[in-house]
């Protein structure tokens, strides 16, 4: 199997894309992590930021399920 050349690897640029998506919109920040996850082990690299960016969107999951059952509008 040949990997492709390091020119091509995204992994930095999916996983910031992920952390900001994370914090604006939750389904693009969910999209660019896998593509940080899939990129980093397709490279043999460590997907800490496609960690970083799943983390904070279950942290954001928890806090809406907290703030939208603890709140009755």
């Amino acid at each position: 199997m040949t990997v492709p050349a390091a020119a091509n690897d995204r992994t930095t640029l999916w996983g910031v894309l992920g952390i900001i998506g994370a914090f604006c919109c939750w389904p693009l920040g969910l999209l660019f992590g896998i593509l940080c996850f899939m990129e980093a082990r397709k490279f043999g690299k460590p997907p800490t930021l496609a960690y970083i960016t799943f983390a904070i969107l279950v942290l954001g999951l928890i806090a809406n399920v907290v703030f939208f059952t603890t709140y009755n509008f």
